[in-house]
């Protein structure tokens, strides 16, 4: 299956939901207008878009259609895929140069955090590089065991002490072992609870700090891994995580099984958080990198995409 193939496919509950606004809103109109563009609005709004970044959405569509003069509403479609994909694209590519890397995962219980470091492994293991994983979400209940499950698929080490440890000394030893095994990547699970941000900041916090001293010139990228399934709530939590950490960005799960994939731009924009995966499904290779650009076509399903598609 093709790249956007993949997209396309995994964003097919999103697109038919968002398209079937859309093509209500345009297909009432014979010219762009002010009207027009307050059915777009709600439109985008409904599709889980959110209001401020609705708003954003619709400012740049006036002053294109003004700037080309579009007046055939079919042309909007297209204009706001552009927009879109403008509006995601920047600092998607993972961050990975120096060896070792360090992979922070962080992110409520439930999200597929563990699924995505596995899938995350088996990717860096087919391109010949070498990974530890460091079972560093020590307060949930069975989470080593799970990610254990992940790293034996994978073949790749692992690191664990037992539940209720000190996640700092999990992180510390993973990237003890990591250097003396000379691991390319290393993953380490962390921070599954947020019901607590001082606990976070502090656990967060003092993992950071050893990561800095074991680790000075390594790429370091802390990823919030994010259930899209809960639409604008997704938002709040990436809201709440980023005030708690420095997070580099986002891996966004489930999209396959939502109609609110449109909650992605928001997070884009209105946080400044890069989207650097998304997962479509539940095979391995459903993992993706984003891609701003195939992403604006899947969801918007303009008639570029077709065009494109057939090229493939």
């Amino acid at each position: 299956m093709g790249f956007f193939s993949k997209f396309s496919n995994g964003l097919k509950k999103t697109r038919e939901s968002m398209s079937d606004k859309l093509d209500s809103a345009l297909s009432g109109f014979k010219k762009v207008d002010e009207e027009l563009f307050e059915e777009l609005e709600e439109a985008l709004i409904t599709g889980d878009v959110g209001v401020r970044t609705t708003e954003d959405i619709i400012e740049r569509l006036r002053e294109m259609v003004k700037k080309q003069r579009n007046k055939n509403p079919e042309d909007v479609r297209r204009a706001i895929a552009e927009i879109v994909a403008e509006m995601m694209d920047g600092g998607e590519e993972l961050k990975c140069t120096t060896k070792p890397s360090l992979i922070l995962m962080i992110g409520v219980n439930g999200a597929g955090k563990t699924t995505t470091i596995g899938k995350l492994a088996m990717q860096f293991k087919s391109q010949s590089k070498k990974v530890i994983l460091g079972a560093a979400d020590t307060f949930r209940a069975a989470a080593a065991e799970q990610l254990e499950v992940w790293a034996n698929r994978a073949g790749v080490d692992l690191v664990k002490h037992n539940e209720g440890a000190d996640p700092a000394a999990v992180v510390y030893d993973t990237i003890s072992a990591g250097k003396a095994r000379s691991a390319d990547i290393i993953i380490c699970d962390t921070a599954g609870r947020l019901h607590n941000k001082k606990n976070l900041m502090d656990e967060l916090g003092k993992i950071s700090r050893v990561a800095d001293r074991e680790l000075p010139d390594a790429d370091k990228e802390i990823l919030l891994v994010l259930d899209a399934t809960t639409g604008q709530n997704g938002l709040n939590q990436a809201r709440e995580f980023k005030a708690c950490a420095g997070i580099t960005g986002i891996v966004l799960t489930k999209l396959d099984g939502t109609a609110r994939g449109g909650v992605v731009v928001a997070i884009r924009n209105e946080l400044d958080l890069p989207v650097k995966y998304i997962g479509v499904g539940e095979g391995i290779d459903d993992l993706q990198p984003f891609d701003a650009k195939e992403f604006a076509r899947a969801m918007f399903e303009t008639p570029e995409s077709d065009e494109a598609e057939e090229d493939i």
